[in-house]
């Protein structure tokens, strides 16, 4: 597990465009020997990269994962593509953690969020 706090789920923020998504879909094996810890390392590589803005990730009851990683621009994205901790963890995941994945990264040109206010009164208010 990283060693970052853990937030409140909330989705990343909608940043000001242009920034770029890696979009990073996985179907895994059977076999995840340290892939929990070899991930946690990589949040940890990754959060201090300048230019990376932060992640999202979801997985269905099925087994799809689906991690969004958000980055200012084109260079910060080549520069996590091409660290070499995250190669060494990219092939070790095509020979043993997952069945599939794909990739689709992407520049974003709008962006929007939305947060509902909490009411004060409500008994989940803190």
């Amino acid at each position: 597990m990283s060693s970052h706090p853990q937030a409140p789920v909330t989705p990343v923020e909608a940043y000001a465009p242009p920034y770029y998504v890696a979009v990073f879909t996985t179907v895994r094996t059977q076999t995840q020997n340290d892939y929990s810890q070899t991930n946690a390392r990589l949040e940890d590589l990754v959060i201090d990269l300048p230019g990376y803005l932060g992640m999202d990730h979801a997985q269905t009851p099925g087994g799809l994962g689906i991690t969004v990683s958000y980055f200012r621009d084109a260079d910060a994205l080549t520069q996590w593509r091409t660290n070499a901790e995250h190669r060494a963890a990219q092939q070790r995941g095509r020979a043993q953690w997952y069945q599939s994945y794909t990739l689709h990264v992407a520049k974003v040109e709008r962006s929007n969020g939305f947060t509902r206010a909490q009411d004060p009164q409500s008994p989940t208010a803190g």
